[in-house]
């Protein structure tokens, strides 16, 4: 008996087989609360509202109960009434009778019940169990696979933490919220945000006139940053978790599926120190520039922004990696540069991209209200804008697979740098020459409107328009430290060639009176 119980499977619908090898030990199982249960609904057809919340069809150990169940849940569904009769007759029309134990079995199932009360606190005991046999058949497959010389485990990581995901958003609901919680919530909030003087509550983005519009980057929300190629997306969201990181001390992780994390630091570096781009590329530093260097970058090693750079990452793993960050580093905000270079996964490439983008940009949103934190989605703008006559400002439609992101976006907003079409003058007159204009669109839950920032292509950083040109100082002192060692090298030569020349006109043999 004990070898054969080694060898036992339980088969559910859904195709998924428990093994129990572990030297005979039962699989964790309340089969007596399951029979609680079933015979709960069958006495009181209001119990299943509360059950179709807390379990479902796999939720049961005893293969006769899945059985009871299905056909409770399928009448349940056409809204029919629950009852012994009814419940028997549809496992007759779906030939389970039998499989469900046969009418005498269904009918014993209410002799023990006197009360239907404590049916929920059963319920959840019950999704517990099962939850306890999902994670070891989850451990036996990975169990086995581990042993399997060319398992790749990068792969293998991925589908334990895919399953996992699976297991808790199959069998952890979210219960909802009763009034008299959310207003306390929502009284609290409003408080804090009370306190605050720049009447900042969310992540502050560090520019201000966009914190006055949108009270900061709020906690659930995905905003959306698009904008063609060239205006300035990595470099606004680069000066901006730099801004949360380094002066709010604020967590932030930067997924860059464009560019390299050594690429997004070295940016990074330029708009601290500020020191070109060109010149850290290339290495010609001088020695005081090294200086420079080292001294300013000590803001940026403290700095809590984590990279992760990810080519073509799927939407599953930028999850899971989310929740991890989230558990592990408390990051308040998520960079994902940008949203159409993630893709669904390979289970969902039989569909066109537009419903491959449509998936990503529901999933995002998905994720933020998980982790209840704002997620930061950069965008392409389609070429439409090229094409279009006038100054070329973007407007909504000329997002790019647009189905569903500016439906899911909470804040729709665009990047637009009128110098870049050759528009040096705004409509009052106003330079455009170094500006970035930063359009909302659209704002769930708050104002539209427009912010205009500086923008130092130099170092690739957006300011504030009233920040002090500290880089110009330091990028003059540079010009003027190179003209110094050029005239100086100048000099030298000078001196050489005199020196060559006295030397010349030396005769020998001729003795001179000095």
């Amino acid at each position: 008996m004990e070898n054969n119980l080694k060898k036992t499977t339980l088969q559910t619908k859904t195709s998924k087989t428990i093994k129990i090898t572990d030297f005979g030990r039962i699989p964790p199982q309340a089969i007596e609360l399951e029979k609680e249960i079933l015979g709960a609904i069958l006495l009181n057809k209001d119990v299943m509202n509360e059950m179709v919340n807390i379990l479902h069809v796999d939720s049961f150990y005893d293969p006769r109960h899945v059985f009871v169940f299905k056909a409770m849940f399928d009448l349940f569904k056409e809204s029919k009434p629950i009852d012994l009769l009814t419940v028997i007759n549809q496992l007759k029309t779906k030939n389970e009778l039998e499989l469900a134990g046969n009418s005498f079995y269904i009918s014993q199932l209410t002799n023990k019940i006197t009360a239907t009360a404590n049916s929920e606190y059963h319920a959840r005991i019950v999704a517990q169990k099962h939850i306890q046999r999902e994670i070891i058949r989850l451990s036996s497959e990975m169990l086995s696979e581990s042993f399997e010389e060319g398992a790749d485990i990068f792969e293998l990581i991925n589908k334990v933490e895919a399953n996992l995901f699976e297991i808790t958003s199959k069998n952890i609901k979210k219960n909802a919220d009763e009034m008299k919680d959310v207003v306390f919530e929502a009284i609290a909030k409003i408080e804090m945000a009370r306190k605050n003087e720049d009447g900042v509550s969310g992540v502050p983005t560090g520019f201000r006139e966009l914190d006055k519009i949108t009270a900061g980057w709020q906690k659930s929300d995905m905003i959306v940053i698009a904008a063609r190629p060239g205006m300035g997306k990595t470099a606004f969201v680069l000066s901006m978790a730099r801004n949360a990181a380094v002066d709010f001390n604020i967590g932030v992780a930067i997924f860059s599926l464009e560019m390299s994390s050594v690429q997004l630091v070295t940016r990074l570096i330029s708009s601290e120190t500020k020191i070109a781009g060109e010149k850290l590329k290339k290495g010609n530093l001088e020695e005081h520039e090294m200086q420079q260097l080292h001294s300013k970058i000590q803001k940026l090693v403290k700095a809590p922004i984590y990279f992760d750079d990810t080519p073509g990452i799927n939407i599953f793993d930028f999850r899971a990696k989310c929740r991890r960050l989230k558990s592990t580093k408390n990051i308040e905000i998520i960079i994902v540069d940008y949203l159409q270079l993630m893709s669904a996964g390979p289970q969902k490439s039989g569909g066109n991209r537009e419903q491959e983008i449509s998936l990503i940009s529901r999933t995002i949103k998905e994720i933020a209200k998980e982790l209840n934190v704002p997620i930061i989605a950069l965008s392409q703008l389609s070429r439409s804008v090229e094409t279009r006559g006038g100054d070329k400002r973007p407007i909504l439609s000329d997002l790019r697979e647009s189905g569903s992101i500016e439906q899911d976006a909470d804040i729709v907003s665009f990047i637009y740098r009128p110098e870049k079409y050759g528009i040096t003058q705004n409509e009052h007159g106003e330079s455009n020459i170094g500006i970035g204009e930063f359009m909302i669109e659209k704002h769930r839950n708050g104002d539209t409107g427009v912010v205009r920032l500086g923008f130092v292509g130099e170092f690739t950083l957006f300011k504030n328009l009233d920040e002090p040109d500290d880089y110009t100082f330091t990028s003059n002192l540079n010009n003027m430290r190179d003209s110094f060692d050029s005239a100086a090298n100048e000099n030298y030569t000078f001196k050489s060639k005199m020196n060559k020349d006295e030397s010349d006109l030396s005769l020998d043999g001729v003795e001179t009176p000095f």
